[in-house]
């Protein structure tokens, strides 16, 4: 059985080690490499790409965010898992907007790390969670409604939500569970976070069009 390959990169050696501890006892896992610098990490994918790779946020010279919007555009195969030193609602709008597929913060658990790479492996997007958050919905139906207005003057280069992904956002906006969207809109949670997924899917194409426009 093929391992599942993870690439490590965190300026801080030892929470660095403590994720290879915990990779190594796993026995379908295996650390493809490591190193202190997303630059350097990016350079290591572009050489052999891994499975999953773990981007530091907090790196000095180039932030995680950076490197995955990198990665997004030349690898896109390889899946991103950011590390960060707490959620707050910036960080997690620009990381879901870079492409990544789940933020922890450092201090997760072993379990949850493993559980939340076993879950990106299997193309689940763990970050989707974050964007039933009334506040995060919001902001991202405000993002999309935005670059609408700034499409319709550019031939349309963006990626529009449809009737349903706008509907879908509104309600969590609203303060409504995804029990509570799905039952309003006669669907179940399994299709309301398959269209969660899309609307990531199209945030993350926003964001790389945006950038070769300005």
């Amino acid at each position: 059985m093929e391992k599942t390959r993870v690439l490590l990169s965190d300026p801080q050696v030892l929470f660095r080690e403590g994720i290879h501890f915990v990779l190594s006892g796993e026995e379908d896992i295996e650390v493809a490499g490591e190193t202190t610098d997303n630059e350097e990490a990016f350079a290591l994918i572009d050489a052999n790409p891994p499975h999953i790779v773990l981007l530091s946020l907090e790196d000095k010279k180039t932030g995680g965010l950076e490197i995955a919007r990198r990665i997004r555009r030349t690898q896109p195969s390889v899946a991103i898992i950011l590390t960060l030193s707490q959620k707050d609602e910036e960080s997690i709008f620009r990381a879901m907007k870079s492409g990544v597929s789940a933020c922890l913060t450092r201090d997760s658990s072993p379990e949850e790390l493993v559980e939340v790479i076993r879950a990106v492996l299997g193309g689940e997007l763990p970050v989707i969670e974050e964007l039933t958050a009334p506040k995060m919905a919001a902001t991202v139906l405000e993002e999309f409604r935005n670059l609408e207005a700034m499409g319709r003057q550019m031939e349309n280069v963006f990626c529009p939500l449809s009737p349903r992904e706008s509907q879908i956002l509104s309600g969590l906006a609203a303060g409504e569970s995804l029990s509570q969207v799905a039952g309003k809109i006669g669907t179940d949670e399994n299709s309301l976070r398959r269209h969660l997924k899309n609307v990531l899917h199209k945030l993350t194409t926003n964001d790389q069009a945006q950038a070769i426009v300005e």
